[in-house]
């Protein structure tokens, strides 16, 4: 959670500066700045999330006993 909080916090600075620089406006830089991170930060949150899903070893299956007295059977 903390690097989702500092990744929140480095990414408002970069989305008012941007948005200073184009715009010349303290209100639009700041109600971008506090928008656009906060939804991108979760949807970061919900990727990391997803992708820690993703990257879980799966268990292998189990193997099938075999006896010497069965047929083999493939």
């Amino acid at each position: 959670m903390l690097k989702t909080l500092t990744f929140t916090l480095m990414h408002f600075c970069i989305a008012f500066a941007v948005t200073y620089a184009l715009t010349g406006s303290v209100a639009a830089s700041g109600l971008v700045a506090a928008i656009e991170p906060l939804c991108n930060s979760l949807g970061f949150y919900f990727h990391e999330r997803i992708w820690q899903r993703l990257e879980k070893p799966s268990a292998p299956a189990p193997e099938r006993p075999t006896h010497a007295w069965l047929p083999h059977q493939a």
